[in-house]
């Protein structure tokens, strides 16, 4: 039987470049896909461009939220798939390929997640790579030191989400780590990584922009760790820094 996949893009006045990433979902091969949008009562065009695709897209909400998580935990509770993917509005998928390979690889692996690579892009110029996340340095044993797999390669098995719960809203740009950690060290969730770039992210995003969401990203791993029960520290996050500025330098295969 072919697992049917609920693929939730959240938005906010994203005009820019909700057309791209609506574009890249609807030309997956994948045969099962659930597509959704959460909007978060947007004031410029965005609404108008989704509602040129008409029935193309499932499910269209449009509301005010209490911001990216609170919209993602609305689309999670909207989802009818087996297996739940994020795509933010300002990514795309890299070929018509990348979830099928996802799910390709995680089925047969029967696991209950799986993840891949990601570039991060010029945000005018999307064929420049300036950024490759490489997930394959993650184990759920470095949670402590601040791994995680790039988040939007991530696809969960609908159901840890049910029994685990949604998103935190009291965070401002990890509740993305927080959820991880809850999934691998509370939950014990079983894990596959796929070799492959399946996400093009434009650059600028709130995790990546600046030295104070830099302090704000490392404070809230450090307090997503520790209310799990694993303990850390800043000093056990700095390792990972030289091999974070190696992303900008490498470029795919």
């Amino acid at each position: 039987m072919v697992s049917k996949v609920s693929i939730i893009t959240v938005c906010h006045n994203s005009a820019e470049t909700i057309g791209d990433t609506i574009e890249s979902v609807l030309s997956q091969d994948y045969p099962c896909i659930e597509y959704i949008i959460i909007d978060g009562g947007s004031t410029d065009r965005t609404m108008d461009i989704i509602r040129e695709y008409g029935d193309k897209i499932d499910i269209v909400i449009s509301e005010p939220d209490k911001g990216i998580y609170d919209a993602m935990n609305k689309g999670i509770h909207a989802a009818s798939g087996d297996v739940v993917g994020l795509l933010n509005s300002d990514d795309f998928y890299a070929d018509e390929t990348s979830v099928s390979q996802l799910i390709e690889c995680m089925e047969n692996a029967d696991t209950d997640t799986v993840f891949a690579d990601l570039v991060v892009v010029d945000a005018k110029n999307t064929d420049h790579v300036v950024r490759y996340y490489d997930s394959s340095n993650f184990h759920p044993r470095r949670l402590r030191y601040g791994w995680m797999p790039a988040h939007p390669t991530f696809m969960v098995r609908r159901d840890l989400y049910i029994r685990y719960g949604g998103f935190l809203l009291d965070y401002q740009i990890a509740a993305d780590y927080e959820m991880v950690v809850r999934l691998f060290h509370t939950a014990g969730a079983s894990y596959i990584y796929l070799p492959v770039v399946v996400i093009k992210m434009r650059a600028g995003g709130a995790s990546t922009s600046g030295l104070k969401s830099s302090w704000v990203l490392n404070k809230e791993i450090i307090r997503a760790c520790r209310t799990n029960g694993i303990e850390t520290s800043f000093f056990r996050l700095l390792p990972k820094i030289p091999v974070k500025l190696m992303e900008y330098i490498r470029r795919p295969k």
